[in-house]
């Protein structure tokens, strides 16, 4: 008896929702005018705000305040010099580097640099300051290729031998084989306005595009951190560029095939570029600052926001196909659309905010920009687009009830098949499963980009012919003001360097100990037998202080000692490694300098490469808990708005295997993921429980209101919204498949990613679902409602 007065509660609380949604409904109709006027305007007001939008040019954006990788790294560049660099990287076609000719050139080249903006030193093979003896104490310091340098044979010769043997320039500014040789621009950035990068990267390619003109013979590559800040610009503006034309023509295509009315694309397009423009305009208002990630949000917000408008016009057009008028069709569908529309709508906004526990900042931009769409989609939704119907003509073909569907059809096969297919569903999910831990977590920034991205190309070059832009660095103390020049400090700093050199990931070291050793050969008559440390530290120091007194303005040594000469940078530059491997690298340093170094057991790597190595499991650990909670608050609106704890539990099901499986099929077609992995899983959640919610709506009405039985509520689910949604989930894999073109390998792995799982999210609302709410819910039948009713009087 209990139960049967709980249903009739039930029941006559949706008769009061139904109500509430009908007189909402024709009160849009009423006051369609109004609504379409004040729509634009609201539309317009909140875009204006697009005007205070910019984009950030700094990688350092894709790390929060607190991240202790940029905080470590900060500490580097306060205690040295803050740097950031532009790697000009010459080949000659044929023949190697040590030539008059590119000599020459690479000079004249180095002196330009020097008008390169905010630039502070340039290193170069030609202006490499090569120390050696002028008779028995005194010191001399010089260009390797100075101006007055006659380049004949036997200076050739000289300049080859002093490059190719000395490990400061070897594999760093000449390659090995003497086929290549770079020249490193230091760039210090104010890092005050966002015009600074482009500024440096604009003077330095009008010196390259002149290099080539010049030297047609020379392959000439640019690379480095300021060339890396400035290809995030570049992908951001390539995306916008391509990806937003291209979804919106996308769209278009599908709205006109799927729907066939020109009324209700032009109303649904209106409606997904008034949420576009509202949350990018919100945005500004705001202060986000674009970046790659967050610069996606208007295609994705595309997507998300013609799901809404899809459902309702789906459900119009079923209503006058079977002979309703226009306008009651309109309210028709939004007496049945008003309920699950607002609760995908809230579901997708939970799944996108808990991006705000995300460690990067630019996706929790992204989170909240499409939120803010969204729910300004929704809105624009269930006001303008009823609105827009109602004014706009459109003609529906009647269409006889007994003509059968090909989602009837599929309703007979799933309800026919139930078990064979609960059981294929679940082995499939259970192998895919047990697949997901072979994907390997790997960020290398430099494969952000694909390869339209000059930078790409550029650092690939330079990594295949000389050494890459991949650096650790660590700053190894002395334990007191000037004791760099300890004898027993140094000998650390040496075992550290030929320990790093041993390594086979490693293709340079940049160590202030290798200096040490030449100047005591240098003061020693250059007797190679004298390469070796200094055994005494006053000694050490005079040859410092010697060695420092000679360099000119701009070479000196404080990108490797700090200020008081109490600690001393190592830099090594690696292969193309995973990061992976630079994780493994940094924990075997920090092994080997905790047992040899006072302080070791704090002395982490540091460095660009190194906080990108780390930031994917940051962030995944801080999602954990953004999508658990997520995951929660999307369970409880699914009870709440069902009114079944039943058939929320069993909403559970099709929302969790689709990442389950999306990411066992990537462990096979691709093996490793990055960054985008931490917050697809968020992303998606939100999305996929759309189709659900749609699916047990409809199912819940069927047994409640019409006392079906789970057999025939599956069938009716399928009838009354099956189509709405193959038809947007086609629609949002369009969408998420189109950012697979994206030129930045985030975005791309996220759509495509979310597409996948979007796929599979189809096939588990699909087969999956009906089948366990037939085995699960199906094991009694429901009263009809006047039955109960009746029953319950009596």
């Amino acid at each position: 008896m209990s139960g049967t007065k709980e249903m009739i509660g039930a029941e006559r609380a949706k008769h009061a929702g139904d109500t509430a949604v009908v007189a909402f409904a024709n009160w849009v109709l009423r006051f369609r005018w109004l609504i379409l006027l004040l729509s634009f305007v609201a539309a317009l007001g909140a875009g204006f705000g697009g005007q205070f939008l910019d984009f950030s040019t700094n990688y350092r954006v894709f790390f929060s305040k607190d991240n202790p990788q940029l905080n470590a790294f900060e500490t580097l560049q306060d205690t040295y010099i803050r740097e950031d660099n532009i790697s000009i990287v010459l080949h000659p076609n044929e023949g190697e580097v040590f030539t008059p000719e590119l000599l020459t050139a690479m000079r004249d080249l180095t002196d330009k640099a020097w008008q390169i903006p905010y630039t502070t030193r340039v290193d170069s093979l030609t202006n490499f300051q090569n120390s050696y003896a002028a008779g028995e104490d005194d010191l001399i310091v010089e260009d390797l290729v100075p101006v007055d340098t006659p380049l004949d044979a036997e200076d050739i010769a000289r300049i080859r031998e002093t490059a190719l043997s000395e490990p400061l320039i070897v594999d760093r500014l000449v390659s090995p084989d003497a086929d290549t040789a770079s020249i490193n621009v230091t760039v210090t950035l104010p890092l005050e306005t966002q015009l600074e990068v482009p500024a440096a990267m604009e003077h330095a390619r009008a010196l390259v595009t002149e290099f080539r003109e010049t030297y047609p013979d020379v392959t000439v590559a640019l690379t480095g951190s300021v060339a890396l800040n400035h290809a995030f610009t570049e992908a951001s503006f390539a995306d916008m560029a391509n990806l937003i034309p291209l979804m919106y023509g996308i769209l278009l295509l599908v709205m006109v095939v799927l729907l066939r009315s020109f009324s209700g694309t032009i109303a649904t397009l209106l409606v997904i570029a008034f949420s576009a423009l509202s949350a990018m305009g919100i945005s500004g208002w705001l202060g986000v600052q674009l970046t790659p990630p967050s610069a996606i949000a208007p295609t994705i917000i595309l997507t998300l926001a013609i799901a809404d408008s899809i459902h309702i016009l789906v459900s119009m057009v079923g209503g006058m196909r079977k002979g309703l008028g226009k306008r009651e069709a309109i309210v028709e569908s939004l007496r049945i659309n008003f309920q699950p529309v607002f609760l995908t709508s809230l579901t997708t906004v939970i799944g996108f905010l808990s991006l705000n526990f995300s460690d990067a900042p630019p996706f929790r931009d992204l989170g909240n920009i499409t939120a803010i769409g969204v729910t300004a989609a929704w809105a624009y939704s269930i006001l303008f687009l009823p609105a827009a119907m109602a004014v706009l003509p459109m003609r529906v073909k009647p269409r006889g009830e007994d003509s059968a569907t090909a989602m009837d059809r599929l309703a007979g096969f799933v309800v026919g098949n139930r078990k064979a297919l609960l059981v294929a569903m679940t082995g499939i999910v259970i192998v895919l499963g047990a697949l997901v831990p072979r994907i390997e977590l790997n960020d290398q920034f430099v494969n952000y980009f694909d390869r339209s991205i000059e930078f790409r190309r550029d650092t690939d070059y330079a990594m295949e012919n000389l050494s890459g832009i991949y650096q650790a660095q660590w700053s190894l103390p002395a334990g007191e003001s000037g004791g760099v020049s300890d004898p027993k400090y140094l000998q650390t700093i040496s075992d550290f360097t030929d320990w790093l050199r041993a390594r086979d990931t490693v293709v340079h070291v940049q160590s202030l100990s290798d200096i040490f050793k030449r100047l005591n050969k240098n003061m020693h008559g250059d007797d190679q037998g004298y390469y070796a440390l200094p055994e005494e530290k006053n000694l050490a120091a005079q040859y410092l202080l010697l060695f420092e007194m000679s360099l000119p303005y701009g070479l000196d040594l404080n990108n490797q000692i700090n200020v008081d000469k109490s600690s001393v940078r190592i830099v090594a530059t690696l292969e193309n490694i995973t990061t992976d491997e630079l994780r493994a690298l940094d924990d075997e340093a920090k092994v080997w300098l905790e047992q040899r170094l006072a302080g070791g057991e704090k002395l982490n790597a540091s460095g660009p490469f190194v906080m990108f190595a780390y930031i994917a499991q940051r962030n995944i650990e801080g999602m954990l808990l953004g999508t658990g909670l997520a995951f929660l608050l999307i369970s409880a609106s699914l009870v709440v708005a069902l009114r079944s704890v039943r058939l929320g539990l069993i909403s559970l099901v099709p929302n969790l295997v689709p990442p389950i499986m999306a990411f066992g099929l990537w462990s096979v077609l691709v093996g490793e993921i990055g960054l985008a992995s931490s917050v697809v899983t968020a992303t998606s959640l939100g999305i996929i429980v759309d189709a659900t919610v749609h699916f047990l709506s409809k199912y819940r009405r069927a047994r409640v209101m019409n006392g079906q039985d789970a057999e025939g509520a599956v069938r009716y689910a399928f009838s009354t919204v099956g189509t709405a949604l193959w038809v947007t989930t086609a629609i949002l894999v369009a969408g998420f498949a189109i950012l697979s073109l994206s030129a930045f390998e985030i975005n791309a792995s996220l759509g495509q990613l979310t597409a996948i799982t979007l796929v599979m999210a189809l096939f588990a609302d699909f087969l999956l679902l009906p089948a366990i709410l037939i085995l699960v819910d199906g094991r009694k039948r429901r009263e009809a409602p006047e039955n109960a009713m009746a029953q319950a009087a009596e």
